[in-house]
């Protein structure tokens, strides 16, 4: 190991700390200086939306929280059906549905998994592949309405979307690929410098998340780290990076999603 990269090595282990040296001297964070925050939630495009179904209560889900556990693994091969409209909110409303609003100057979600300070800084984007009652398309789920807006119409990102994913065709082929996207000044304006941390914490929260409503709901996923950066950035239509721009957002974490094989 070259000197070089022993440095960077050091460097990557103290934002697992969340720590950093000039963190004694920095500025304040802007929630401090009382600046106001960036919106919690993204703003609707208002046209081409998807009313999600909710009477979860109809889904055959088994297991008690025991028995999800012990049974959870990733996987990797999914059977050629489709999900069901249901099976799928049900999955995005595992993994970031609301529960309720707080604060009103700068207002907070409450959700069904954790984050830092209740800031929340992710934006759930699926490629669809086979969902009854959905075209094969990209999509970006709202978690206030409970609805998923078209964000690409596009159809054919088959070898784009494996290119990505660093040749792992099994996850651009599955019936639906999960990609979660950070906007990092949401996190920022109240923890500064040890933001990124807390990102990365809570992307753990949402993808174990939808490890369990997977499994109990008979389908099964697979949380996928590698990826390149650029390249799935520009598939969502995101500003290549690196920007201090208060509402720049970059892809974190992946997972597809599709039934398991019987």
């Amino acid at each position: 190991m070259n000197d070089k990269t022993r440095y960077e090595i050091m460097k990557n282990r103290e934002l697992l700390k969340g720590y950093h040296a000039e963190d004694a001297s920095a500025e304040e964070t802007d929630q401090q200086q009382k600046l106001p925050s960036i919106p919690c939630l993204q703003v609707k495009k208002e046209i081409n939306t998807v009313k999600l179904p909710t009477d979860y209560e109809s889904l055959p889900a088994a297991g008690n929280i025991i028995e999800l556990i012990s049974r959870r693994e990733s996987r990797r091969n999914y059977a050629d059906a489709p999900l069901s409209l249901l099976e799928l909110s049900f999955l995005l409303w595992s993994t970031q549905g609301i529960r309720r609003f707080a604060g009103h100057k700068n207002p907070v979600t409450f959700r069904n998994v954790p984050s830092a300070g209740s800031r929340h800084t992710f934006e759930t984007f699926l490629f669809v592949n086979r969902v009854e009652g959905l075209e094969k398309a990209i999509y970006h789920y709202l978690p206030e309405e409970h609805e998923l807006e078209l964000w690409d119409d596009s159809s054919d990102f088959d070898e784009e979307l494996t290119n990505a994913l660093c040749s792992q065709r099994f996850a651009a082929s599955a019936p639906v690929l999960f990609v979660w996207a950070s906007i990092p000044y949401r996190m920022e304006w109240r923890y500064g410098l040890k933001a990124a941390k807390y990102v990365l914490i809570d992307a753990g929260h949402v993808c174990e998340n939808l490890y369990l409503a997977c499994e109990s709901i008979g389908c099964g996923t697979c949380a996928i780290g590698a990826y390149d950066q650029d390249r799935m950035d520009d598939l969502l239509g995101f500003m290549p990076g690196p920007s201090s721009d208060k509402g720049y957002i970059c892809t974190v974490y992946a997972a597809p999603v599709g039934k398991k094989i019987t």
